[in-house]
């Protein structure tokens, strides 16, 4: 797995993306003096200079490129060098119209926004590879350069393409992965509706049909999609390593399902040197540190558990949102901090100077409109100074209490139409059970099906729906080898071609969870159903219920009303030297805890019920010591326990037994080795 530092930067990362290009070179050096004030450390260039570099075909100035990096470098800053590949300048969509890229309908969007591209298009793929030979050719032995930041958010705002090009493509794509056109059919199941091809020049992409396609195909297509901008990262990253060795590749995922779903991340944390990310808090009512957890988590998970790094997020608000608000007094603090607790190697912004023109000219920055006689520079500089005071922690691990299975594929297939009940949503389950974990003080690891798990005493299963005949076999394994699963509904349903398993649902689960499932039973909109359990203990659920037949599970919750009135609504199996729990219905983060609670005894996961709700505690270990990180999401102090003492690095106090941590703060304490 990828774990390589950027180059030459010995503190943690501090900055953001720095757009020059946007302002006069006077402005240049007054901006360089006001990152040294606020502890910059490292900024993103050129992520969107590929016009002012190539202003026409063969035509390069690469001049102010140059004063710009001598500038930082002279000033002790680090370059986060990008490609600029997410977007090509007019003057080549003018001569290749066909690269912008068609959507299922078959519209052609048009040049004017960002990451409008045919992946396919060999045009792009050359000029792409000609700017980044030059970049790297140019400046792979320059002072400044950290890191190389390939293309931009690859999948955000567009991720497949329908066109001519993408269809001869996917054509190949398929030989090449199938073989023949009968694997196809076989895979695809094109028996049904008549869909049955003859040769692979029969085979378009899954574009506007009258009714629904073939949903085979169509997973198929996600994952050509991805692949193919896949296979371009590679392209760049690997001219990047001939040109500039010793210099890290990265490109900025964005890994909250939140924010991207067209991208498996499992796969391309595998290409980069260091996994990177952005995330923005989504202002849906919900709560956004959670989510900024969750995202942090999954982001450690993709990098293997390797130390990562927060590309991007935002200073104060958005400007993409419905409804964007600032953000309150210390929660840039508490968001950036957060993620370093759960891995990252620093906290970097988009952007350094909020823009005067364009699109994001509201979005928020480390210089605000305002200045520096402002809230917001004043918490930027008392971040960047924090941020410089945890520097000794860099290469630390955080440790995680349990893991959570994830899958994009699985995803994806769910996405797909005509399923049960249009209400279920694989995201809102990750949400709900992550919430749970989070709310019992838990540090959550995400996994892929397919992972080594022995070392989880707990292991989360949301949804599932796509689960392999190898993944049974890795869960029933890690079951009988003494772990405890928790499974939720509609999982283990199809292979990854989205055929059902024979037999009954649920299909490759069904031996480790020891029941099957007769019929699937969706609630109506507003339907809800009560589920009782030990004690006379009473739940609801909403969404989804199932005729649940015991195989050797003991049931420990009963459905109370509705078709499945008296049937098995949350299971419990015992296989080999662990259990497996099923969860049959939708139960909010709330109520699932209570699942959860007697999951976690089975486990041994020790509750910790003396930590306020909304108070994160997370560890961070390596050579250079145990860091505990208490971050405090509440109006109220909290007192959090400390097995024995330490230094606490933001204010340099000595803490025992018990650490105080003022309301809204963030605590960090160097422990003490026994």
């Amino acid at each position: 797995m990828p774990d390589q530092a950027p180059k030459g930067l010995t503190r943690l990362a501090f900055g953001g993306d720095y757009n020059p290009e946007q302002w006069p070179e006077s402005v240049w050096r007054e901006d360089v003096t006001l990152m040294r004030d606020a502890g910059v450390t490292m900024v993103s260039v050129g992520i969107f200079s590929w016009a002012l570099l190539e202003p026409a075909h063969g035509t390069h100035d690469f001049g102010w490129l140059d004063r710009l990096l001598d500038l930082l470098h002279e000033h002790g800053i680090r370059a986060d060098l990008g490609t600029p590949t997410v977007a090509p300048p007019a003057w080549f969509y003018r001569e290749h119209p066909d690269a912008l890229p068609v959507t299922a309908e078959g519209t052609r969007y048009e040049f004017g926004s960002r990451g409008a591209i045919c992946h396919s298009h060999p045009a792009y793929r050359a000029a792409a590879a000609d700017i980044t030979t030059r970049l790297a050719t140019r400046y792979a032995d320059h002072p400044a350069l950290a890191l190389w930041h390939v293309h931009n958010e690859y999948g955000v705002p567009v991720s497949a393409c329908y066109c001519d090009t993408c269809a001869a493509h996917f054509r190949r794509w398929l030989e090449t992965t199938y073989e023949t056109v009968e694997a196809v059919n076989e895979a695809w199941g094109t028996a049904f509706w008549g869909q049955r091809y003859a040769d692979f020049a029969q085979i378009n992409p899954p574009r506007v049909t009258p009714t629904v396609g073939n949903p085979g195909q169509a997973l198929d297509y996600r994952r050509f999609a991805d692949a193919t901008m896949r296979e371009n990262f590679v392209r760049e990253r690997d001219i990047l390593h001939r040109l500039a060795p010793g210099v890290p590749v990265t490109t900025n995922f964005m890994t909250a399902l939140s924010q991207c779903d067209s991208i498996d991340y499992w796969a391309w944390g595998r290409e980069v040197d260091l996994v990177s990310n952005d995330h923005y808090l989504i202002t849906d009512g919900r709560r956004t540190h959670v989510n900024l957890a969750m995202a942090a988590d999954l982001t450690r998970s993709v990098a293997g558990g390797a130390p990562w790094l927060l590309m991007e997020h935002a200073a104060g608000g958005v400007n993409w949102q419905p409804r964007n608000p600032a953000k309150a007094p210390g929660e840039m603090a508490r968001n950036s901090l957060g993620h370093v607790a759960r891995g990252s190697e620093g906290a970097m912004f988009f952007q350094w100077r909020q823009s005067r023109r364009g699109a994001e000219k509201f979005h928020s920055a480390m210089l605000p409109h305002a200045g520096t006689d402002s809230r917001l520079w004043r918490e930027v500089v008392r971040l960047g100074s924090d941020i410089d005071a945890l520097s000794e922690l860099r290469g630390t691990r955080t440790v995680a209490d349990a893991a959570m299975l994830w899958d994009w594929h699985s995803w994806w297939a769910q996405t797909l139409e005509w399923r049960p009940s249009e209400d279920h949503d694989a995201r809102e389950r990750a949400d709900s059970f992550y919430e749970a974990l989070y709310d019992r003080h838990l540090t959550v690891d995400f996994a892929h099906p397919g992972a080594d798990l022995s070392s989880y005493p707990l292991v989360v299963v949301p949804a599932l729906y796509l689960a392999t005949e190898a993944t049974a076999r890795n869960l029933r394994a890690y079951v009988e080898g003494g772990g405890t699963l928790v499974v939720s509904y509609f999982s283990g349903i199809v292979d990854q071609h989205d055929a059902v398993h024979p037999g009954p649902c649920p299909g490759a689960l069904r031996d480790v969870l020891g029941l099957t499932v007769e019929e699937f039973s969706p609630l109506l909109q507003g339907q809800r159903t009560r589920i009782t359990g030990p004690d006379g203990a009473e739940l609801s659920g909403d969404v989804w219920s199932e005729i649940v037949v015991p195989r050797g599970a003991e049931t420990m919750w009963t459905y109370a009303d509705g078709l499945a009135a008296g049937q098995p609504a949350v299971t419990r199996h015992r296989l080999g030297g662990g259990t497996a729990w099923y969860v049959s219905t939708r139960l909010t983060a709330h109520d699932l805890d209570v699942i959860l609670a007697a999951a976690c005894a089975d486990a041994g996961v020790e509750p910790r019920p003396e930590l306020p709700r909304d108070v994160e505690v997370v560890t961070r270990a390596g050579e250079s010591g145990t860091y505990l990180f208490a971050i405090n999401h509440t109006g109220d102090e909290a007192k959090v326990p400390l097995a024995g003492s330490g230094g606490e690095l933001l204010t340099g106090e000595r803490v025992a037994g018990r650490l105080g941590v003022p309301a809204g703060a963030v605590r960090v304490v160097r422990l003490d080795e026994d």
